[in-house]
């Protein structure tokens, strides 16, 4: 009897699990909903920024082709991956109050089925969002990000964004080994009043060099200083060395000087690893930056969960104010998601907090949110 009623249970548990007409239903809406908020906001942003931007594209004879093409094309996307956290809330709230106010949900509840079954089809909808946002954001985004930038940089960014000498660069290139030019020129890959200087572990400086000039060569691929001197120290004393040129090993390029924050977008996920190993090996701060990018792209996707938990556990209940109120709600809560993510980034970059841990503080908070809201829905 218990071996013949075993598959009857499999199969009953089978067809508990497999979609039905309502899951199909939710997934329409859902993804239907969150299609239509995110093409209206884009427009709308589409526009804004045009208006800001178009005495900028007039005066500098900005093409059309360029415009529709190399910036809004590639705009889109960008904006879209941003802030698809709040559209995906804003689209779950929306459709799932309709539901509510409509007693749809409590139809659905009476007919049998659990609220946490009833999640199955918002969770799919959002895994589906989840993976296709990660995707864009790690291999297609980048590149659209390059022309973008370009763009901007051409005909939107100040002259002062675009000049050709960079003043005071002060970095850190090795462990322990920094540099400093007082002037940088992108043409010439050269620069003025150059210095470099190695500590030990205790702090103490070992070795400087001082220059007139550095200049990339792009036949050997190092750093040529010119009327360098050079001042040595160890136990046995000082040992001074000067001359006309001597070849420099740093362990960066010409582009690394010219580089903006906004680099860090440019790069694919492979990419994205790849540099922040190399500026691991130099002991670079900027590492904070793109370790940074690094947990983001791998938190961000989990937030349309936690999101769409939430949207679900507020929105399925009727309350006093309508849908105006439930979304009013959700948008106060996507803001304030995107508000403290953007907190916990600098606490990472100005501070020593941990970027996975700066990262993964919203979802983690979220969480508990998310779980306290859905004990409190109507089962």
């Amino acid at each position: 009897m218990e071996g013949r009623d075993n598959p009857k249970n499999f199969r009953e548990s089978l067809r508990r699990l497999a979609p039905h007409i309502l899951d199909w239903y939710i997934i329409r809406q859902f993804l239907g909903t969150f299609l239509f908020s995110l093409v209206l906001i884009l427009g709308i942003a589409v526009i804004f920024d045009f208006s800001e931007k178009i005495d900028d594209f007039i005066q500098k004879q900005a093409p059309l082709k360029a415009i529709i093409f190399d910036y809004y094309l590639n705009f889109i996307p960008y904006f879209a991956t941003l802030f698809a956290p709040m559209f995906v809330f804003i689209s779950v709230i929306f459709f799932t109050s309709r539901l509510a106010v409509n007693t749809e949900i409590i139809a659905i509840l009476n007919s049998g089925m659990s609220f946490r079954r009833l999640l199955v089809p918002y969770l799919i909808s959002a895994a589906f969002i989840a993976l296709c946002t990660f995707m864009l954001q790690n291999y297609v985004l980048p590149h659209s990000n390059i022309a973008r930038l370009d763009f901007e940089e051409k005909y939107y960014r100040s002259s002062d964004f675009r000049r050709v000498n960079v003043p005071s660069i002060h970095r850190q290139v090795n462990p322990n080994v920094y540099i400093y030019m007082e002037q940088y020129n992108k043409i010439s890959q050269s620069g003025r009043n150059f210095s470099m200087e190695h500590f030990d572990e205790q702090g103490r400086l070992v070795s400087k060099m001082t220059a007139s000039m550095i200049r990339w060569d792009s036949t050997t691929n190092k750093w040529g200083a010119w009327w360098y001197y050079i001042r040595d120290t160890d136990s046995l004393g000082e040992r001074i060395t000067s001359g006309r040129r001597i070849d420099t090993v740093l362990n960066v390029g010409p582009d690394d000087f010219t580089r903006s924050p906004e680099f860090v977008y440019t790069m694919t996920h492979g990419e994205l690893l790849d540099y922040i190993h190399v500026l691991k090996s130099q002991g670079s701060d900027e590492v904070k930056l793109y370790l940074n990018e690094k947990h983001r792209r791998y938190a961000s996707p989990f937030a349309f969960f936690i999101l769409t938990l939430i949207g679900v556990s507020l929105s399925s209940r009727k309350i006093k104010g309508g849908i105006g109120m439930q979304i009013g709600l959700g948008l106060v809560l996507t803001f304030s998601y995107i508000l403290f993510m953007q907190f916990s980034s600098q606490f990472s970059l100005k501070g020593d907090l941990n970027p996975a841990l700066a990262m993964w503080i919203p979802n983690i908070i979220y969480t508990f949110i998310a779980a306290g809201v859905y004990y409190t829905a109507p089962k």
